[in-house]
């Protein structure tokens, strides 16, 4: 901790503290399922620094007891506006649990790692625990797990679509996204006297309304999807529904969306325009502290924290729309940046922490190389329902000029207390790669990556080619594995031009829906053939709000409504996984007995050559490559 720091420095989160800046009652309080940390990656700080940038009283109560008297939900007494609930940083059940459903050990999210600290479907139990103490003061929801959940949706770990959010937690509003400004909006009208029952045409917001009184909002056109309870009844309904859902939440311009649940209405309201480069900065640029709050000091470190408090995040949204991915159904695909002036504010701030060694562990965003990328003619994408801008191809209207990065990359490069600031996030190499992304300015493109390799990798570079199949790849909204070697070959050419050798570390997903047990043989072989032993790989996790999450429950397509195969049962996953491991003894003569299984002999030679074969492979005369001045 910095010695030079104050408690008063951060938001209060004690009774003592609020009394101590001579506050009487609070305008605010937040209920948060994360431990406090005072850093602009987590979502109750931002939401906090926000509010008190307005001149409002606030308070956050971090990870609050559910399970005794609940004096942590009695503790700050009523606030004069409304109470703010938030799971955290993540779905409290993606937090608790692993793409098997088996509890995890930890909680990145809660000193010391520890678990216990949130209850499952945190959203739901805060927001019924404090309308049942406060029956007459407003709750609202904000959060990936409110966001994500604002309609009927699939929950993976309960195995049921469950409705809206808002219908289970019975909440006065939900703001979905980085809703900055729907957050503002709220407590100016709130200040002003108004009630939240009052406010059914605030953008970026979702309510509950009675389906009988239920009245349209004269700015907007309006999309009625099939309710919950058809949703229920049938699949391919429910799969049908998310193509609206997906479409209107990429769009410049969307509809309003109503969705009836029993004798309630759902009403999703549009998302504001993407945040101007001054908002941004001005959500960045609040006196965060960047540390957990003192009361953890005991308590041990905060592995999430501990994980990006030397990192800086450039900007928000991803345009990729990979269908297992939510960061475009919550932060949205148009991207929006911060300022290099903003920027290097950040680094400056970082370079001041006590045990900052000069080491930057991330200088990116949700995908690190999509800074400043936008449309070049924004009427076009204002026309635009696709989910992706660069799936199944690029589009022509999209810059993807690497230059601004370059220039904020050479900037910090130049801060004398910086020594290396490297590269965390995940890079979309397919910008990268010229036969995929032909209009792109290439010579810029080459210059990116030739100082990803020299100046900003720690030691390996992530990327995500995620599979090998097209077929798989397609649903994935991926490109083809192909671009992916010419990636690898371009990398290694670097590497080699300035004396490196540095690996390349690609993800990959098992149990994907569309991906059968040869699928992942294939992707086990042609890695095994580029010199890959795996690690870094997952399987497939079904989140809320995302095409393949979709497809898993009701095995359709939402866009063509065409069944879509999709392994479920648990011996199948495992299946699948255990192709990434071919390299274990132990896992040898399964995985002869499922290739055989599959008529797919061809690829038991690939992993497991015969003696035969390797005495054949080892007699073979030697050539000299005179250009690589070595023998093959």
């Amino acid at each position: 901790m910095n010695k030079r720091r104050k408690i008063s420095d951060w938001l209060p989160i004690t009774m003592k503290e609020v009394k101590a800046r001579g506050w009487e009652q609070l305008d605010v309080v937040i209920f948060s399922g994360d431990a406090y940390v005072d850093h602009p990656a987590f979502g109750a700080a931002v939401v906090g620094r926000l509010i008190e940038s307005k001149g409002y009283r606030v308070a956050i109560v971090p990870q609050p007891n559910w399970r005794d008297d609940l004096r942590d939900f009695k503790k700050m007494g009523k606030p004069r506006l409304f109470f703010g609930v938030t799971a955290g940083n993540m779905d409290s059940m993606v937090n608790h649990y692993t793409a098997n459903k088996r509890l995890r050990s930890n909680d990145a999210y809660t000193p010391g790692g520890e678990k216990g600290y949130r209850p499952d479907y945190a959203t739901v139990v805060y927001t019924r625990i404090l309308k049942e103490l406060y029956p007459d003061t407003p709750v609202v929801l904000g959060g990936i797990e409110a966001s994500l959940r604002r309609l009927t949706h699939y929950d993976y770990w309960s195995n049921e679509l469950k409705p809206g959010i808002l219908y289970d937690a019975k909440a006065d509003i939900l703001l979905y996204g980085m809703a900055e400004r729907a957050l503002f909006t709220i407590l100016d009208f709130l200040d002003s006297g108004y009630k939240l029952n009052q406010l059914k045409c605030i953008p970026q917001t979702a309510f509950l309304d009675s389906k009988i009184k239920y009245e349209p909002c004269e700015i907007w056109e309006e999309i009625e999807l099939a309710s919950h309870n058809l949703c229920k009844k049938d699949k391919k309904t429910f799969a049908a529904n998310f193509k609206h859902i997906e479409k209107e939440s990429n769009k410049m311009h969307a509809k309003r969306i109503l969705q009836k649940v029993d004798n309630d209405m759902i009403v999703v309201n549009p998302p504001f325009p993407p945040m101007t480069e001054q908002d941004l900065d001005s959500s960045f640029d609040l006196p965060y502290t960047r540390m957990p709050h003192p009361k953890y000091n005991k308590r041990g470190t905060i592995p999430a924290w501990e994980m990006i408090k030397f990192s800086i995040n450039m900007h928000r949204g991803c345009f990729g729309g990979c269908s297992f991915c939510t960061i475009s159904a919550h932060q949205g695909k148009f991207v929006a940046s911060r300022s290099k002036e903003s920027i290097l504010k950040e680094v400056e701030e970082v370079t001041k922490m006590d045990d900052f060694k000069g080491y930057l562990s991330d200088l990116g965003g949700p995908s690190a190389n999509m800074y400043k990328m936008k449309g070049k003619d924004l009427s076009i994408c204002a026309k635009c329902t696709a989910a992706s801008c660069i799936s199944p191809v690029v589009c022509d209207n999209l810059d993807t000029d690497h230059k601004h990065l370059i220039e904020i990359y050479d900037a910090v490069d130049k801060n004398p207390k910086v020594k290396k600031a490297f590269i965390g996030s995940g890079i979309r190499y397919d910008l990268l790669v010229k036969d995929f992304n032909k209009k792109t300015n290439h010579k810029s493109a080459d210059e990116y990556l030739e100082k990803v390799v020299t100046r900003h990798t720690s030691g390996r570079l992530k990327v995500a080619p995620e599979h090998t199949s097209d077929k798989v790849l397609k649903i994935m909204r991926k490109p083809s594995f192909s671009n992916f070697k010419k990636f690898k070959e371009r990398f290694e050419y670097f590497n080699e031009k300035h004396g490196l050798k540095q690996p390349l570390i690609p993800y990959f997903i098992s149990a994907h829906p569309g991906s059968t047990d040869e699928a992942m043989a294939e992707l086990a072989a042609e890695t095994k053939d580029l010199g890959f032993r795996l690690e870094q790989v997952q399987g497939f996790t079904p989140t809320p709000m995302t095409v393949a999450t979709v497809i898993y429950y009701s095995g359709y397509h939402p866009y063509t409504l065409k069944p879509v195969y999709t392994p479920k049962l648990l011996h199948e996953k495992k299946s699948q996984n255990l192709f990434f491991f071919w390299y274990k003894n132990e896992n040898r003569g399964v995985l002869i007995a499922k290739l055989r299984k599959l008529n797919r002999e061809d690829l038991i030679e690939r992993f497991f050559p015969s003696k035969k074969s390797f005495i054949k492979k080892s007699k073979r005369k030697k050539t000299f490559n005179k250009k690589k001045k070595s023998f093959r």
